[in-house]
Formats: C-alpha cells, structure tokens, sequence
C-alpha cells in the first residue's frame, strides 16, 4: 500500500486572557470564513490545514478515550511509500494529503483514508535535499476543492483536491527574488478570504498574497529590513475590525494588514539570529510568540487606530524557549517544550507553573487533553491541566525510522495520525 524592544522587561501586569471562547467556537461547526476563507462548513471530524480547522493545534473532537492502555491505543493502519519528508498531513473526508521526495522529484500525495490506496500523486518540484533530512517540510491546505502545498526549493503548487491535477505553480523564491534558508522552506501556505499567504522573504516581496484561481499576485508587503522567511507559517488575526496576518520571520514578528499588505508592527524579542521555529499563538489581541537558542517568548498585547495597529509589550520572558515543536494555548495557559523540558505557562504572567524535563516535541489539544511526540518518536498523553503535570498514556511506535519524529501529530475523525518519514501510523484513539 501507498500508504508533515525591550526583551528583558519585566512582565506588566495586565487582564487574564481566557481561552474558553476560543475552545468553545472549535467544538462546533463553523463556517471557515471567519479563519480560513471558505464559505463551506468545516466538519468537526477533517484536519484540513497545518495545525488544524483554526490553525491552533485545538482539535474539536470530544469524546476519545481519557487513558491510553498499556501500548498505547490500537494501531489501526500502516501506510508506507510517502517518501523522505517531515510534512505532516490534511485529512479531508476520508482522504490524506500530505507531501513527500518521491525519486528526484517533491510530490503532492493524495491517499485514500480507509484503504491507504493511492488517489493520486502530483510532482511539485525537484525533490529537496538536506543533510538533516530530505523532502519537503510543509504541510498543504485543502480549501474550496483545491489542494495549496509549498516545498523545501520554495515551488508552490495548486492542484484539484480530487483529482491532483494542475492548476498552477510558480517558485516563490524565484519570483520574489528570494534565497533558501538554511533547512529549506517550511512554511505551510495560509488560504484566507481569497488569497494565499506565504512568505517568499525576497528583496521584491516579504511576504505575499496570491489569487487562489491562478497564483498571480494580489499585494507584496516589503518589511523594513527585508528579512528573510523563517520556519513558522503565517497566522490571520483580527484586531477591532482590522485584518492582519501575523508572521515570524527571520527577524521577528510583524502585523501585515490583509487588505493591502502594509507593514503595521514588528516586535523582535521573541526572534534568534539562528532559526524562528514556532508559529505564533492568538488569543483575542494577544500574540505569543517563542523561539529557543537561548532566547524566551514575548507577549504583545494590540490596539487597532482607523486602519492601523500597534502592539505594545507585555511581558518578555526565559521560562518558554520553544524550538520548533510548537504550543499550543489552553485556558489561559501555554503547553510546549522550553529547551528539553515540557512546560506549561501562565499567559498573563510568563512565568511557569509546572516543568517535564526531558520531554522535546510537538503538541495538539484534544478534549482537554494534549497528546506529546517526542521527537525521539515517543508519543505522551497528558492533562490539560496547569497545576501539575498528569500523564495518561504513553507509547513508542514500531518500526521507527532513523530520523527525528519532527512530523507534527494530527487528530482527525477519532485517529492520531503519525508521520515518520516514508511511513505514516493511524491509531484508534476512541
């Protein structure tokens, strides 16, 4: 079978920012407009971009089982043949996509959910190389019937969701006169109210927003500087009434107003000269953002003046160094990996309320509890509580490859998809 500035301010005090609204709007069926463009509902069940419906590693799914056996839950299928990647993959009614080096090529690769038979699979570019792993390492996103995937040389695809076929390509290096970062693109593309954003992190574009039907260009937003791209994906944001995207580049975080591209704000403390890694959190005017190599995470807080934004720092802190696992924002509290160690962290203050240590991955929410992978490939349960650290499972998945598990978990329809390199695991987590 066939089978991805003021960095050392003290914190400010400031209003708690609860995330029970936010968890709340992801249980229930929701048009995607109001994140991800399509006027088509999203079911509750589907994974259809990198870090879920929302883009906030909060799957909606309710109902799984609280403890894990010994084992770990039953591993219900094997699909091998994807290729050399550490994309993750979309899951869209009862069908996989995901991305990987197939010969000297980068491949789109559609599989069938049930059977893990091949649908179809669509060349994107020439496959990437890379001493720390080759293959692609973004994960694509399905919207309105069509598939949008970026590669590790920078070729951005759109192809028919069900039939992989073409629509349009273009390198967004190329065309933006950008240059590949150190461990090649990564940037998983953001489909948002009729444009596709990415960060090509060129002299003639910063970040970009393409039309969805063709790939031509809709606005370039140049920031100052011209930073290069990094290795977190662009988040959409709404503050008072104003659209933004929110984008960690090589430089720190900036505001890009969606309806035109203009630079808003940037703020740097949260930024290494080395690798920005981590996707920015959202929560209400709030942005979180984390990067390790001896740096922390900033809070900004926003305010909206006409058509503008501004961002003011709450707080900057050393208790979150999150490499490139991600968090995620639960209740008022953010869980990830400071360094080596899994930590949970007070939003409002910063400051750490629990500590894992040897505990390195990636995390996703789900009914209020979050699932670990380490990146040594253990794959951890635990509570979503911010008082202690409460594990409720654990396992090692066979047949390990010899790469880092660096593929993000995803939930969808009951099942904990695990990507590791050519091979992708599905288990029953009900």
């Amino acid at each position: 079978m066939l089978s991805q500035n003021s960095r050392r301010s003290q914190a400010a005090p400031g209003a708690h920012r609860s995330f029970f609204m936010r968890a709340l709007l992801a249980t229930v069926l929701l048009p995607v407009g109001t994140l991800l463009s399509s006027s088509e509902p999203v079911r509750a069940s589907d994974w259809n971009q990198y870090r879920g419906p929302a883009r906030d590693n909060l799957s909606p799914e309710t109902g799984l089982a609280r403890h894990w056996p010994e084992g770990g839950p039953k591993l219900l299928q094997t699909f091998n043949g994807l290729g050399e990647a550490y994309s993750t993959v979309a899951v869209v009614a009862d069908v996989i996509y995901t991305m990987g080096n197939l010969g000297d090529a980068e491949e789109i690769i559609a599989l069938d959910a049930r059977n893990g038979s091949m649908i179809w699979k669509t060349r994107s570019g020439k496959a990437y190389l890379d001493g720390t792993g080759n293959g692609p390492r973004g994960t694509p996103a399905v919207d309105h019937g069509k598939v949008y995937a970026l590669g590790g040389n920078g070729d951005l695809t759109c192809c028919n969701a069900k039939s992989g076929q073409v629509h349009w390509q273009k390198n967004i290096l190329q065309e933006f006169d950008g240059s590949n970062i150190v461990w090649g693109i990564s940037e998983s593309v953001l489909v948002h109210n009729g444009s596709v954003i990415c960060s090509p992190g060129g002299s003639r574009g910063s970040v970009v927003a393409l039309n969805p039907e063709n790939g031509t260009t809709i606005w370039v937003s140049q920031i100052p500087g011209n930073p290069q791209a990094s290795y977190a994906s662009p988040m959409p944001m709404t503050v008072d009434g104003v659209e933004q995207y929110v984008v960690f580049t090589s430089k720190g975080v900036t505001g890009i107003r969606a309806d035109d591209g203009k630079p808003m704000w940037t703020q740097s403390a949260s930024a290494n000269g080395t690798a920005n890694c981590a996707t920015p959190l959202i929560v209400g005017r709030q942005v979180f953002s984390s990067s390790d190599y001896g740096t922390g995470a900033e809070l900004v807080e926003l305010r909206a003046d006409a058509k503008d934004v501004t961002a003011t720092q709450v707080y900057f802190t050393t208790d979150m160094k999150n490499h490139h696992g991600g968090m995620v924002a639960v209740g008022g509290y953010v869980y990830g990996s400071s360094g080596n160690t899994l930590t949970c962290v007070d939003l409002s203050s910063g400051k750490a309320t629990w500590r894992e240590s040897s505990l390195k991955g990636s995390v996703i929410c789900v009914d209020q509890k979050i699932v670990f992978r380490h990146e040594n490939g253990d794959v951890v349960l635990f509570s979503a509580r911010s008082d202690k650290f409460e594990e409720l499972g654990r396992f090692s998945p066979p047949d390990r490859s010899s790469r880092p598990a660096w593929s993000h978990p995803v939930v969808a329809d009951g099942r904990l998809y695990l990507r590791d390199q050519d091979k992708l695991q599905v288990y029953d987590l009900k």
